[in-house]
């Protein structure tokens, strides 16, 4: 016993083979992250490009085109670049107008559809989460009915009290937000960040807000979708959205007998907030290009070995698209998420190369669009390329972030389902700590691809390096993040542990092997939020 505990304390003694195995794996990195690939934009001639060097990949393996043509699933989306120079936001109370400053203040959405122009009473309804069938509701409240929601652009906070699990908090912000806005009338909304919950600083964000959001383009088995899981649906509607610079917070609640102060101090300690009417309204106009493009997901299949299994699949998935360019600004998307793709590659190599093949069969799938909002995924869960009761899983990486040893890893929904106790079990095997999300206000559950498999009640995982707060890991990942997400930073030149990584592969590829050979398939627990949604 001892023994093993010195090793969950440790982590795995690094070895020859780690060090062969990891720089394989860099090699994927660098060829996807190379400046030849452009930042892998979303449907860009630089992302089509990192696509064929995935499809070669696959093709090498030995693996079978598991897409729509070949190894490709075409995905079409609308695309929106918000012009922030030709908009304008003010807030006016009486006859009295205050320009926002577009960029310091606030940035426009660009995901939804944004109308042309606005003009709205503006009100407070605490987080924003609409949960009725957990006994908490935002958008009815005694102080605020939802009958005055109507015609309102509603503000809210991120985060949530404490008495809500993180998943919930964080499913609550996804199409559900979208579609209770919509019934209650809202016509707009201005989220919040808390500063807690912010990866990196305003100004970065402010900075990115420059690229263009994407939509899903209607399909015709939209309703089809929607009927069979409501939670994918869909939707396309006209609704004006954005994002407050928490640093100018107050001028949103001037007058109104709060302060953003006092609300952030709610938030904070995950108290519940007070919903109130704001004393002024928001007026805008947004400018917008509009266009389409097509990019597509990448399906790869290994064959399982028992013939009645063998029909049944486990995804191992990641996702290729990142920021691309702006201006002379590469975004090389090298943790985020070429890590990912380059471990998918080395995953499915194994399995190939290994004369055992697994009893069911294995769906190796990289996805397009998930830096605007999961879409390649999402489109994926709805128009699976296989039978959709035939997966059983989905393990997901996406910038798993080897830039320490291996000791630790933080799993994304560890509590929903059967999938925990077989992480634990490979964990230990290991030497693997396995622990839930630290920091669930980051919403980490609904933003890398597996959530879209739990919206199709698909049980699914999704897992990063771990650390304990305060040492020196926690150090190095809150400085990444500060420095590097979603930045130029993100790059060939940053220290990785290579062999780390290895050893991550390892552990993964053993997971998707315990899945895919034992006879019973995961499940949600019935404790979960999310085994509604399982069939």
């Amino acid at each position: 016993m001892w023994a093993a505990v010195q090793l969950l304390a440790q982590g795995r003694p690094v070895t020859p083979a780690d060090q062969a195995a990891g720089q394989a794996w860099w090699a994927h990195v660098k060829a996807l992250a190379d400046p030849g690939m452009e930042g892998r934009l979303t449907g860009s001639a630089g992302y089509l490009r990192a696509a064929k060097y995935v499809v070669s990949q696959f093709d090498a393996a030995g693996l079978q085109p598991a897409g729509v043509n070949g190894y490709y699933q075409p995905v079409k989306f609308d695309v929106t670049r918000v012009i922030a120079g030709k908009s304008s936001v003010e807030l006016a109370v009486g006859g009295r107008a205050e320009p926002l400053e577009l960029g310091k203040d606030a940035i426009l959405g660009s995901r939804g559809t944004q109308p042309q122009s606005i003009r709205a009473p503006l009100v407070f309804i605490g987080y924003g989460l609409h949960l009725p069938e957990a006994g908490y509701d935002d958008f009815d409240s005694p102080e605020l009915p939802m009958a005055a929601i109507k015609g309102k652009i509603v503000v809210y906070l991120n985060g949530g009290p404490g008495n809500l699990s993180a998943a919930l908090k964080s499913f609550a912000r996804t199409s559900p937000l979208e579609k209770a806005l919509a019934d209650a009338g809202a016509v707009g909304t201005i989220s919040i960040p808390t500063p807690k919950s912010m990866d990196f600083p305003w100004d970065r964000v402010a900075a990115n807000a420059s690229q263009p959001g994407m939509r899903l383009a209607a399909d015709p088995k939209d309703a089809a979708v929607a009927a069979r899981h409501p939670a994918l649906a869909n939707l396309h509607r006209i609704m004006f959205s954005a994002t407050f610079n928490p640093a100018e917070g107050k001028k949103l609640f001037a007058g109104s007998g709060h302060t953003f102060a006092e609300l952030l101090a709610l938030a904070d300690a995950q108290k519940p907030l007070p919903r109130f009417a704001l004393k002024e309204d928001l007026a805008a106009t947004v400018t917008t290009e509009n266009s389409s493009v097509e990019s597509p997901n990448i399906v790869a299949r290994l064959e399982g070995s028992d013939p009645a299994l063998k029909k049944e699949y486990v995804l191992v998935s990641a996702h290729l698209d990142h920021l691309g360019t702006s201006g002379d600004t590469l975004f090389a998307g090298a943790m985020d998420d070429a890590s990912g793709v380059a471990s998918v590659l080395e995953i499915a190599k194994s399995f190939s190369r290994n004369r055992e093949r697994p009893k069911r069969s294995m769906l190796f799938v990289i996805f397009t669009g998930e830096e605007k909002g999961l879409l390649g995924s999402r489109y994926f869960a709805g128009h699976p390329t296989v039978p959709e009761t035939a997966i059983v899983a989905d393990l997901n990486m996406d910038m798993f972030m080897p830039i320490f040893p291996l000791k630790k890893l933080h799993v994304q929904g560890l509590a929903e389902s059967t999938l925990a106790a077989d992480a634990r079990a490979v964990g230990a095997q290991h030497g693997i700590e396995i622990a839930a999300d630290p920091e669930p206000d980051r919403n980490s559950f609904i933003r890398t691809d597996q959530y879209s498999f739990v919206l199709a009640g698909v049980p699914a995982l999704a897992m990063k390096f771990g650390w304990t707060p305060g040492s020196p890991e926690y150090k190095a990942w809150r400085q990444w993040l500060a420095q590097r997400y979603h930045s130029k930073e993100d790059n060939l030149s940053q220290p990785v542990d290579t062999a780390a990584a290895a050893q991550f592969d390892s552990f993964l590829a053993d997971l998707a092997r315990r899945v895919a050979n034992n006879p019973g398939r995961p499940h949600y627990e019935e404790s979960s939020f999310f085994h509604r949604f399982e069939r």
